[in-house]
């Protein structure tokens, strides 16, 4: 069986994915943003705090099929300018320094929306049932 969930954002429909996915023990949730969920962005300019409220939807999505944080075993981080990397690698440590998860940063050209600073994927392992 295959679990499939939505955030509510915009984009999944429009472009037809899951905000998070779970199948037996496997998780995988689709990059989050510093997005509220009144569609506003957190954080504008921070790339700090935008980093902290992409863990947060992480954290909501892990929820929805049963996963927690401490149950990431991957992330994925994507930075729009290098000179962000210690604001984010921060607010990572922070939410998976216990966990530590094997994990990449990448400098990307930009995100879909320009203020956007961070976005995060994250996998999970969990125990099936």
């Amino acid at each position: 069986m295959i679990e499939r969930h939505g955030s509510g954002g915009p984009w999944e429909d429009a472009v037809g994915y899951s905000r998070v996915v779970r199948s037996g023990d496997l998780v995988w949730v689709a990059g989050c943003t510093g997005t509220l969920a009144d569609g506003t962005l957190a954080g504008l300019g921070d790339p700090y705090t935008q980093a902290v409220q992409a863990i947060e939807n992480i954290a909501a999505a892990l929820g929805k099929v049963g996963a927690l944080l401490q149950d990431v075993v991957r992330t994925r981080i994507a930075i729009i300018e290098r000179d962000h990397a210690d604001a984010v690698i921060r607010a990572h440590g922070e939410a998976f320094g216990d966990v530590r998860p094997a994990a990449a940063l990448y400098v990307v050209a930009g995100l879909l929306d320009p203020r956007m600073l961070v976005e995060i994927e994250a996998d999970a392992v969990v125990a099936a049932g």
